[in-house]
């Protein structure tokens, strides 16, 4: 696994494949980065977004894809501590997991999720201090490195990963990240100092993954590919390089994410924004599209 090209080969030939149609509803969120609610904890500050935002899609019947740094796994030393703090947000994704709509991705932050014992012993249970037993949670979950929506009509794929394939040393030195994250970077980060080898934080490791994975999906008869990991929203028009970036949840004041509807995608915000009497609420906003996916050539 020593290229780029190489790492996304191996995640698309491992992908698991979800069968879709024009009547099917996709989600796709990623670089949520649940954290602990303490003053390092990037995603605390748009929990309430996120929540009202996947609750409308688990009532209108999306099926959501996770695409990776879900969870906080660098900063913090455990899933309980992220369970504690977000509950509410895991008890709705619970409800997505039951009725077989809940489709996770590992990303370079959540990466320990790639190790399938290491997912049975932490998120299949949890315990209820209430009740004072071991209360189910995600049973049976199975992260992937990469999930393909192929079209039961017209064969047509759309990729989804959550792109760290593209930056090596998220991918081959993460543990390295990892320790430096936790001892470093987590208290420099309360005092908004940005660790400077994430691409979300550095413009020019953004460009060089953004090009790496673009070179790839040309390489791949212009495949739809959806990514998340430097946080930086990408919609292309058709004819364009099929690169498609759904940003992430932990924007100042606002999440990100791409839909997936009639057999069109397009790319949405939710954020908060005040009504004429002063008082708040949280609304959808259409960035991009909606484009028709059979647009996307993949010939």
């Amino acid at each position: 696994m020593f290229s780029s090209k190489k790492r996304l080969d191996n995640a698309y030939a491992t992908a698991k494949i979800i069968d879709f149609d024009d009547d099917s509803k996709f989600i796709l969120f990623s670089d949520c980065h649940r954290g602990d609610n303490s003053f390092a904890d990037d995603f605390a500050n748009n929990r309430n977004i996120y929540f009202h935002a996947l609750k409308h899609y688990y009532i209108e019947g999306f099926q959501y894809c996770e695409l990776g740094d879900g969870d906080e796994l660098w900063e913090n030393l455990s899933f309980k501590s992220l369970l504690n703090a977000h509950k509410n947000v895991y008890m709705l994704m619970k409800q997505f997991h039951n009725a077989n709509r809940l489709h996770m991705i590992w990303g370079n932050h959540d990466m320990v999720y790639r190790n399938p014992d290491y997912v049975k012993k932490h998120l299949s249970t949890y315990f209820d201090a209430k009740t004072g037993a071991n209360v189910e949670l995600f049973s049976n979950i199975t992260y992937h490195e990469g999930i393909v929506l192929k079209h039961c009509a017209t064969g047509q794929e759309v990729f989804l990963t959550h792109g760290h394939q593209a930056d090596w040393w998220n991918f081959l030195f993460w543990k390295w990240s990892r320790f430096m994250v936790r001892v470093l970077w987590k208290p420099l980060n309360v005092m908004g100092i940005a660790d400077p080898t994430s691409p979300a934080k550095n413009y020019k490791e953004l460009i060089k993954v953004e090009r790496r994975t673009k070179k790839w999906i040309t390489e791949n008869k212009n495949l739809i590919t959806v990514v998340g990991h430097t946080h930086r929203p990408r919609f292309p028009e058709p004819g364009d390089i099929a690169f498609f970036n759904d940003g992430s949840c932990v924007h100042p004041r606002s999440i990100t994410g791409i839909e997936i509807e009639n057999g069109q995608i397009s790319l949405i915000k939710w954020q908060i924004a005040t009504k004429e009497d002063g008082t708040l609420q949280i609304v959808r906003v259409l960035l991009e599209g909606p484009k028709k996916l059979v647009n996307y050539k993949t010939e």
